[in-house]
């Protein structure tokens, strides 16, 4: 079963999206910021990240480039407040599965999830 990381210093709207990807299957760890997800052991063993963007300490945006600067190549979607066009093209062009605002449905998070997910076993070796 794939885990999804949940990366959101609003704790309802962790809750919430931990609820919708529970339902769907999926296994979920949550997190309050980037920074504990990074120190967290269960860091590798996530298939899929969902993270906002403007959080205390290190933002969504941070946090991919940390990722891809070492070697990560999880597939991370972005949730946001505040959906900036410039920042949207810059998480565009680093490989994001998604780019959604707040409040975003069900259906469009489930169609990025999809997408992220099938990626990531087309990577895998077999």
């Amino acid at each position: 079963m794939p885990t999804i990381a949940i990366i959101d210093d609003d704790e309802a709207v962790r809750r919430a999206t931990e609820s919708l990807i529970r339902s769907l299957g999926f296994g979920t760890r949550s997190f309050a910021s980037a920074e504990d997800f990074l120190k967290s052991a269960e860091r590798d063993q996530a298939d899929c990240v969902i993270t906002d963007i403007h959080m205390a300490g290190m933002s969504g945006v941070d946090l991919q480039s940390r990722l891809r600067a070492e070697g990560d190549t999880v597939p991370l979607i972005f949730i946001t407040g505040y959906p900036e066009e410039k920042v949207r093209r810059q998480v565009d062009a680093a490989g994001a599965f998604g780019f959604l605002a707040k409040p975003f449905e069900g259906s469009a998070m489930i169609d990025c999830i999809d997408r992220a997910l099938e990626a990531r076993a087309a990577r895998r070796p077999v």
